[in-house]
């Protein structure tokens, strides 16, 4: 799981659950004790949480009951109970390294697979940021006949640019083996993580990734996002 604030979540977790408990009424019915509306706000924000913390909670084989929100409360509760667990672990037993969080990377990355990686779809989100950063590069430089490795491999080139050529700048050309280096550097890495990334996701059907996989994977992508981003575009005059 990606970093989250334990305390926090926990927090709205209880809160949830005191403000979806039960009663019983004047005529021995169960019914919720806060009105629907009430209970339906702060689920909204529960299932959020749940869905960070218990992926599979809403199709979890639990004993089904009758009353209202039972599978919310008791994923509410199995969530506090993992999350309390967790934080004892990580304040005993923590190494104190840095974590690595999706939320950070960069826009391009993040923007376009919030959705699939809060359900759980790993593989497929890879691909999916594979594919919106090409889609920037292909913006930035105003292509549409080449795609992936190729068009990095085009844009980071150490050619002057020409007419219909664009080029994609990380640092003035002085001349130095370390400005050629860092565009070299920049394509090789391109053509990596499309060709030994991308690819295998979109040609071949696999397990689903595990999350730390997937998120050193996003981390790449992540990078040559920024790579472009911060390039500036070279035109042929």
């Amino acid at each position: 799981m990606t970093q989250i604030n334990r305390e926090w979540a926990i927090t709205r977790l209880e809160t949830f659950i005191d403000t979806a408990a039960l009663q019983t009424t004047t005529h021995g019915y169960i019914a919720l004790a806060n009105p629907l509306a009430t209970v339906q706000a702060e689920a909204q924000i529960a299932e959020q949480i749940l869905d960070k913390v218990l992926p599979g909670w809403r199709t979890a084989d639990w004993k089904k009951r009758s009353a209202a929100f039972w599978r919310e409360r008791e994923a509410a509760h199995r969530a506090i109970a993992q999350l309390r667990a967790e934080q004892e672990l990580a304040d005993n037993l923590g190494s104190g390294a840095p974590q690595l969080d999706a939320s950070t990377m960069h826009p391009w990355v993040w923007g376009s697979i919030q959705g699939l990686w809060s359900s759980g779809h790993y593989r497929q989100a890879v691909g999916m940021a594979a594919t919106a950063v090409n889609a920037q590069a292909q913006t930035k430089v105003s292509r549409r006949d080449l795609s992936e490795w190729k068009l990095f491999g085009d844009a980071f080139s150490t050619k002057p640019p020409e007419p219909g050529k664009p080029r994609l700048r990380l640092s003035v050309n002085d001349g130095s083996d370390t400005w050629r280096s860092q565009h070299e550097g920049a394509a090789a890495f391109a053509r990596g993580v499309y060709v030994a990334i991308r690819n295998p996701i979109a040609h071949e059907l696999g397990d689903e990734l595990k999350e730390h996989e997937a998120l050193e994977q996003l981390a790449a992508f992540s990078l040559l996002a920024r790579w472009v981003d911060d390039a500036t575009v070279e035109t042929a005059v």
